[in-house]
């Protein structure tokens, strides 16, 4: 297992915390709304070749919450400023769920940072007629259960013993989840109609069983961004790079290859 080195940085006067494992291009990944409790294998199979980092969110883990967070598009301007203050440069990006929104927000005003976009399973749009799921009004074992199609998953989420800094850090996440996604629920009534301005290469990932985010949300983000392809995983929920670590990692290393030599 990879050990990630940690790291901070103030930026618009708030501490933030991230990740840093691997060498290669940078390739930032930006989490869903559970934050990162814990470093991933999909972590370790990125990091055999790329600069990987990974940061907590503002709001989220051990990054500050600063009162300038209002919306999801705070959230996306911010990673812009991070992405020049570290001055990685163009960059690859990987964003899961409440993480592949901030992506595609930020790409939106501006992906001339961008090599590459992977969106897995991706709040932000929705989809008329298919009603996605509500994290904030399932119980613990519902959102655990609704996460994984193998309930093995959820089993071992579920037997793990929740203790005070773990459930601070839980009830930290929430609140900020709820800062960008509680109004309107899950999605930005404006994204789709500007998701054209994403010209870069997209791969889309998502999960057949998807409960939160039907697998039929992907047609809308595909027929909207120039430059998109879909890579559907059969027997698999919501958060593929859990369930599928090395097969979303090498589609992500492939994807990269191809496109971004």
């Amino acid at each position: 297992m990879t050990s990630p080195k940690s790291e901070t940085f103030t930026i618009l006067g708030a501490r933030i915390h991230l990740r840093r494992a691997g060498k290669g291009p940078p390739l930032l990944f930006l989490h869903g709304a559970g934050g990162v409790p814990v470093w991933l294998p999909f972590f370790d199979k990125l990091a055999e070749s790329f600069d990987l980092l990974v940061p907590d969110h503002p709001g989220f883990g051990q990054s500050d919450t600063p009162p300038w967070l209002k919306n999801i598009g705070d959230a996306a301007l911010y990673y812009l400023d991070l992405i020049e203050t570290l001055a990685l440069g163009r960059l690859h990006v990987v964003g899961t769920s409440l993480g592949g929104w901030i992506a595609a927000e930020a790409a939106v005003r501006d992906s001339a940072l961008f090599k590459t976009l992977t969106l897995i399973a991706p709040a932000g749009v929705r989809v008329a007629g298919v009603p996605a799921g509500d994290p904030f009004i399932w119980s613990p074992e519902e959102h655990a259960r609704n996460l994984y199609y193998d309930q093995s998953f959820a089993d071992r989420m579920l037997a793990t013993p929740v203790t005070p800094e773990s459930a601070d850090l839980q009830i930290k996440n929430r609140f900020a989840f709820a800062r960008l996604a509680w109004q309107p629920r899950l999605f930005n009534p404006d994204l789709e109609r500007w998701l054209h301005r994403i010209k870069i290469p997209v791969q889309l990932v998502w999960g057949n069983e998807d409960k939160l985010l039907p697998a039929a949300y992907a047609q809308a983000w595909l027929k909207k961004l120039p430059r998109a392809r879909l890579l559907p995983i059969p027997a698999c929920g919501h958060l593929p790079h859990v369930e599928r670590p090395d097969q979303v990692a090498s589609a992500i290393r492939s994807f990269i290859r191809e496109l971004a030599p």
